[in-house]
């Protein structure tokens, strides 16, 4: 510590060496904390970027989907400037009179569980044979996928050829092993042609599914198989209590994929059924488009409602079956 005398007393002062900062320095400004960062203020045109696709949902979806629920307490036929309001009267109709509908809801849920459980094993055993990326798997993965670039009307019209009862492809051949007997009409089979278009359908979009799951088994640690060996767990144990498991989101990626598949299958059905299909081949999405083409607007309208309920009850009911499963396993 320095001295100095001012009028004969000694007083103290800093020390030559003393940090700044410390008593009798000159004082230095704190440093600013980690933690308090200087808030960023958002531009205002960056709030442009999503402008086109909020105009696009607000016409394209938001807007009919408004329109749909207006139009389905009517009795507008989609021409004149009139309507009435009829009130609850077509859903009413729909749900106690209407054999039609309820004919094609029966063959969409039966459509809807075979494409979900044919397609979703088929594609998931597809690829587990096929994860590994060798030359002989992604030559196959390739050949697989490529039905699914094909348009669904370009599959209805080949898968027609081969379901033809009199020169049909599956005929000729189990007429040509002597299996005779098994000779079907398919399509023409009021009983069993909407399960020949689920195979149709499960033939041209399992391919595309089994890249998703093989997505989902790459990402699988390999540590984990590592050491289900050294325990001693066969094929069965390592495949329950890991790989199904651990492909739980592409399971449920698939299921959803696959349902709104089911639903949307109006091309191959008046591909393989004909424009109206008959009542064997007829699903929700073709009734709709039958009843429109009747000029009966507002109860198809009633009945588009009634359809995106049953997608979305059908949806939550499969996520909650997946998730269930899944925390069994």
């Amino acid at each position: 510590m320095a001295t100095h005398s001012i009028g004969g007393r000694l007083e103290k002062g800093p020390s030559a060496g003393a940090p700044p900062g410390t008593a009798g320095g000159p004082r230095r400004r704190p440093a600013p904390r980690a933690g308090r960062r200087r808030a960023t203020r958002t531009h205002p045109a960056l709030w442009l970027f999503p402008l086109p696709a909020v105009v696009l949902y607000a016409v394209f979806f938001a807007a009919p989907t408004v329109q749909a629920f207006q139009y389905a307490v009517t009795d507008w036929d989609g021409i004149s400037a009139a309507f009435n309001s009829v009130g609850a009267r077509n859903f009413g109709t729909i749900a106690t009179n209407d054999d039609l509908f309820r004919r094609a809801l029966t063959n969409n849920l039966q459509f809807l569980l075979v494409v979900v459980v044919l397609q979703t094993a088929l594609a998931l055993v597809l690829a587990l044979l096929l994860q590994r990326n060798s030359r002989a798997s992604t030559a196959l993965r390739a050949l697989y996928f490529l039905p699914a670039i094909l348009s669904s009307v370009s599959v209805a019209f080949v898968w027609k050829f081969v379901y033809d009862p009199n020169f049909g492809l599956v005929n000729q051949v189990l007429g040509g092993i002597g299996l005779d007997g098994l000779r079907s009409a398919f399509l023409g089979d009021a009983d069993k042609a909407i399960y020949w278009v689920a195979i149709t359908q499960v033939w041209a979009h399992a391919g595309q599914l089994m890249i998703i799951f093989i997505a989902g088994l790459q990402q699988i640690p390999r540590e984990l198989y590592e050491s289900a060996d050294l325990d001693g767990a066969g094929r069965w144990q390592r495949f329950r209590y890991i790989t199904w498991p651990m492909i739980a989101p592409a399971t449920a990626i698939v299921i959803a994929y696959t349902t709104i598949q089911s639903f949307k299958a109006f091309d191959l059905i008046l591909g393989l059924g004909g424009n109206p299909p008959k009542g064997s081949l007829d699903i929700l999405s073709t009734r709709i488009y039958t009843t429109f083409t009747n000029s009966q607007y507002g109860y198809a309208a009633a009945e588009s409602v009634l359809f995106m309920i049953i997608i979305a009850l059908v949806s939550l009911l499969q996520r909650r079956a997946v998730k269930l499963t899944q925390r069994t396993a």
